[in-house]
């Protein structure tokens, strides 16, 4: 059986996440650190942890608060666990849950810990909105003043445009491109049609609807107290849209490319708050202690693209590597779970994974190979249940687990796309 690392296997006990929210919704009151500390306190509570028996908390997020920087030390700080537990924040965009477990999974594996949580969280309600650069200096001048008279003369100076904020953007500070129009974009250079995307998103839906319906996805959620009364719990995803139809998402609008594109509201992921945790242990401390693990990790891979080329592209290029790594090809994979930025991302994956052409970019000479349509997102995706940046990893990795064990299935894929053209894989199987 194939490892990594040291030879130690890295067991995957149990994954727990909140509700996902379309962002300004149910969860908006509620911090990007509430958010990964309920998904964190449950988890504990669910599995029977001794939180004192932790060794490491790894979490993700993308857009950081400016207060509390480490979101990772202040989930940490639950009354679950000592205030001794070393715990620090990754960043890797949208797979920043994914750097956070491959990141603890390391750690395990080198022998450096032998139980870990790892996971995200994001709240892109509450994102931090910046002074413009003019006021900011004016500010800081300000309080260096040394008289009433001078701070007054310095504030005489703040104009109307410096009051203009300054939001954080969904693009590429190397590109200037968004993440939206880099879809758009994929989908001319890939012949990917606008009715295919709808069809993809409709599917989305209706799969996580169903899986909604008959408690699968709920089984992997923690019920939230929604603010500000808390007489009401959010204990399902509420982006979902049972009702959606092919021809309601044909008539929406482009958002990006508004002449010629094809992405719009309806198959692209929305903004979405949430958090996630995932349990992980060393095979041996998993037996001693005496929890079944849901699976091992196999192996994984990480790879990078140009991202003013295709940016959301590169999982093409890690996917071979991280089954070579394992030893395995597509035609092993019981389950792929495959992260939905868009519509038209996913399918530009699928796409390329069946290209010689991306194929030889990641070092091999045949073709990946084709993605079997049953075996993908078997409970939906981001399209339908949400994408909280820092959070979406963990969150993958849970619905794959689970659903290996409950159609009996050995080996699964995930990958996650992400911003500046990276992208990750990771193969997981069933213990």
């Amino acid at each position: 059986m194939t490892t990594f690392g040291h030879g130690r296997r890295v067991a995957i006990i149990a994954g727990v996440r909140t509700p996902f929210a379309r962002s300004g919704t149910a969860l908006k009151d509620y911090t990007a650190i509430e958010l990964g500390r309920f998904a964190v306190a449950e988890l504990v509570q669910r599995t029977n942890l001794d939180g004192a028996l932790v060794d490491l908390l790894v979490f993700g997020t993308v857009v950081q608060s400016v207060m509390a920087p480490n979101i990772a030390r202040e989930v940490s700080l639950l009354p679950h666990f000592p205030k001794t537990l070393q715990a620090y924040t990754v960043g890797r965009a949208c797979a920043s849950a994914n750097q956070a477990i491959t990141d603890a999974a390391d750690q395990i594996a080198l022998g450096h810990a032998d139980i870990a949580i790892a996971g995200g969280a994001e709240s892109l309600t509450q994102v931090p909105i910046l002074h413009s650069r003019g006021m900011s200096d004016l500010l800081i001048a300000a309080s260096k003043a040394k008289s009433m008279s001078q701070r007054l003369a310095i504030l005489a100076r703040v104009r109307p445009k410096d009051f203009v904020p300054i939001t954080p953007a969904i693009a590429e500070p190397s590109t200037g491109e968004s993440m939206g129009q880099s879809a758009d974009k994929m989908a001319k250079l890939n012949g990917i049609s606008r009715e295919a995307q709808d069809r993809f998103a409709l599917s989305s839906h209706r799969k996580a609807a169903a899986g909604t319906a008959d408690g699968r996805l709920l089984a992997e959620i923690v019920p939230v107290p929604i603010p500000p009364k808390h007489e009401q719990m959010l204990s399902s995803d509420n982006g979902i849209r049972n009702e959606s139809t092919y021809e309601l998402l044909a008539a929406l609008k482009p958002v990006f490319d508004k002449q010629y594109g094809s992405v719009t509201a309806g198959n692209a992921s929305p903004l979405t708050d949430g958090g996630s945790a995932v349990l992980l242990m060393s095979e041996a401390r998993a037996n001693a202690l005496g929890y079944t693990p849901l699976a091992f990790i196999k192996s994984y891979a990480y790879a990078a693209v140009d991202p003013a080329e295709q940016l959301l592209q590169a999982p093409v290029l890690a996917v071979p590597v991280a089954l070579a790594r394992a030893g395995l090809t597509l035609r092993d994979l019981g389950l792929v779970e495959m992260h939905e930025a868009f519509a038209a991302q996913v399918l530009s994956n699928i796409q390329g994974l069946a290209s010689k052409a991306w194929a030889a970019r990641a070092g091999f000479a045949d073709a990946t190979g084709e993605i079997d349509p049953e075996r993908l997102n078997v409970m939906g995706g981001s399209l339908s249940i949400g994408h909280p940046f820092g959070a979406t990893g963990g969150r993958v990795l849970t619905t794959l687990c689970n659903e290996l064990a409950r159609r009996d299935q050995q080996f699964g894929m995930l990958t996650v796309c992400a911003a500046g053209g990276m992208g990750h894989a990771m193969i997981v199987e069933r213990a």
